[in-house]
């Protein structure tokens, strides 16, 4: 299999100096729970320094922890999630997953995360989509829209294809289901149904919870304007460049914030 390229990163989107608020990507987030408040939260960081506009979706406990945050998060609506549909209209991708319970997790005012990914999926097989967590973890793979960017780890992967993941069965699976799938490990591992890329690096501080919903958040944002391939395979590398820039600053002892707050750096210096 190919190692990525880096020189690809000049192909990314960016921004034009004339260019106005909501030309720059739109994403909407849906995600977060009761038990799991903090990883929608993760991605939100990260995507509202990339794109001009987040919409986030939560359960109103999770809204409000936003809305209180609003000197961070400038660029950015805060909606119900009865709302979702009004939005999913406008924006440019959808993020679904960081966060929302497991079927068998849900509390009191949590929603159901199999029916809401579901339903929202097959209404909108057209839009832009990121899934990750646990939307991952009880989907079936049969409402993959086409051109999703699924975003597993090899449980993750495993639980929603039935079977284990590796270099074969993620470019099996990603041709089957015609989705570009950014498969998490020590090494990740993009394939979309004609092509398939490596991505090494990263480092043992990457193992702190919330790094993958910030890269979740990462891909999410660079697909509101660059096709699934570039964005998931560019997601991953920037992702573990900035954890890579931070271990030669602290080692290890850095957490999921400090990686949302590294990649824009990086990515100045690297686009």
């Amino acid at each position: 299999m190919e190692k990525f390229d880096s020189s690809v990163l000049k192909n990314l989107y960016k921004p034009e100096h004339d260019s106005h608020k909501g030309q720059n990507g739109k994403l909407l987030l849906i995600g977060g729970s009761k038990l799991f408040h903090a990883a929608s939260l993760w991605s939100l960081q990260v995507a509202s320094r990339i794109v001009d506009m987040v919409f986030y979706a939560s359960i109103p406990e999770n809204n409000q922890l936003v809305q209180a945050a609003k000197e961070e998060f400038r660029n950015g609506i805060v909606i119900p999630r009865s709302k979702i549909d009004d939005y999913i209209k406008e924006v440019d991708c959808i993020l679904i997953g960081p966060g929302l319970p497991r079927e068998s997790g849900i509390e009191e005012g949590d929603d159901d995360t199999k029916e809401l990914t579901e339903t929202l999926l097959k209404a909108y097989p057209d839009k832009k989509w990121v899934i990750d967590g646990g939307s991952l973890q009880v989907i079936s793979p049969q409402v993959l829209p086409k051109n999703a960017i699924v975003t597993p780890h090899h449980m993750e992967f495993e639980k929603l294809f039935g079977t284990a993941g590796n270099e074969n069965t993620i470019v099996e699976m990603a041709k089957k289901y015609n989705v570009v799938i950014l498969a998490k490990g020590e090494r990740d591992i993009v394939a979309s149904p004609s092509e398939s890329v490596e991505i090494s690096g990263g480092n043992e501080g990457m193992t702190k919870g919330g790094t993958g919903d910030v890269l979740a958040g990462l891909v999410g944002a660079l697909y509101c304007k660059n096709d699934a391939f570039l964005a998931a395979s560019a997601g991953s590398y920037i992702n573990k460049k900035a954890g890579d820039s931070l271990f030669t600053k602290v080692g290890p002892y850095f957490s999921a914030s400090d990686l949302a707050f590294e990649i824009p750096q990086l990515m100045k210096r690297l686009i």
